[in-house]
């Protein structure tokens, strides 16, 4: 490893006093007994807009990282794991909005949803506290993973899900072969060093690429995949980096020509990193990809390019996007999960934000 990582260090955290707590007030607030509302106006659900499948798959990810799950989020769990079952229909394919009657407004089909279900499926089987939650949740994965959808972005979502069911049951060849579909979809990194990715764009969710070549690397037992993984997500760390402080691609992609920091910057981006680099610390035992976490805790924190918080302590919202003169002040799911599991990553590994 270079020191591209390390310069995150201590740079990365200044002016951050201390690392906010994980609350899932917001979370709550933004749910009911059906599901996970999408959008938000300010810290109000947009109860109108109703639920998608992307977020609630998303926000049982989340639920099952808790390791004190009471009442209330058990509760949550289980809405959340019967929103996305009722989402797959018998073919394996997932819908993805829902309306606030009940009624599925859009057909099922294989885009980036129903890799996210098999994600938020794959960690229930993995991590629920209750059995009979996990096999309620093997049996819809399995339906899920006869298909294979063309876009990477899905196939690799599919297989963070896949990954959590072969840990937690090495014998599932499904899982095993979803993994393998899903890096020859991802592909192959271009070879440049300056560019050292698989497309001719950073688009979103970036870090999930990287983490999906290292877990499958580690589960295939192949070892040139997770050091091709490890690359990946270095030079991402490198190129998402302005003077010490995590600075990811804009909501609208970015590509060799364009200059850093860019806005709007996405929760959910950082997110990913954090989750890919947790992941290499847990596959190599290699700390210094703890630094990657924190950083990215520490952009929630207020740690980034516009040295704004994109997390709401009051709430336990996540804000919808960084701006370089402030931030959108909607805490909308998708933001608010990616704060919330970029923080349970950084209180489990016990790393502080500022040093």
């Amino acid at each position: 490893m270079t020191s591209d990582l390390r310069s995150l260090n201590g740079a990365a955290v200044g002016g951050v006093a201390e690392l906010p707590r994980v609350s899932y007030d917001h979370l709550i607030a933004m749910s009911d007994s059906l599901g996970l509302f999408e959008h938000a106006r300010g810290d109000q659900p947009r109860i109108h807009e109703g639920y998608c499948v992307d977020d609630v798959a998303r926000g049982l990810v989340v639920l099952v990282r808790e390791p004190q799950l009471d009442a209330t989020l058990q509760a949550l769990l289980t809405t959340y794991l019967d929103f996305v079952i009722g989402s797959v229909n018998r073919e394996g394919l997932v819908a993805n909005r829902r309306a606030v009657d009940g009624r599925w407004t859009d057909r099922p089909r294989l885009g980036d949803w129903w890799g996210r279900a098999i994600w938020g499926l794959g960690a229930v089987v993995a991590s629920a506290p209750d059995e009979q939650l996990q096999e309620q949740a093997l049996s819809i994965f399995d339906r899920c993973i006869t298909r294979r959808a063309v876009w990477p972005h899905s196939m690799a979502f599919a297989a963070l899900g896949a990954a959590e069911v072969l840990r937690a049951r090495p014998e599932h060849q499904g899982a095993r072969n979803v993994i393998a579909d899903a890096i020859a979809a991802i592909g192959e990194p271009q070879d440049d060093s300056r560019w050292y990715w698989p497309t001719s764009r950073l688009s979103y969710a970036n870090g999930t690429f990287a983490e999906v070549v290292v877990a499958g690397g580690e589960l295939l037992e192949d070892s040139a995949l997770i050091n091709r993984g490890l690359k990946m997500l270095e030079w991402l760390i490198e190129h998402e980096q302005v003077d010490g402080v995590m600075s990811v691609a804009p909501v609208g992609g970015a590509d060799q020509t364009t200059t850093y920091p860019a806005f709007d910057q996405q929760p959910i981006e950082v997110a990913a990193i954090v989750d890919a680099c947790a992941r290499a610390e847990q596959v190599t035992g290699d700390q210094t990809w703890l630094t990657g976490v924190a950083a990215g805790a520490a952009w929630f924190a207020g740690a980034n390019p516009s040295r704004i918080p994109v997390y709401d302590k009051r709430t336990g919202g996540g804000f919808d996007g960084l701006h370089a003169d402030g931030r959108n002040l909607n805490q909308g799911a998708e933001s608010t999960l990616a704060a919330l599991s970029t923080l349970q990553h950084a209180h489990r590994l016990r790393l502080p934000a500022a040093p």
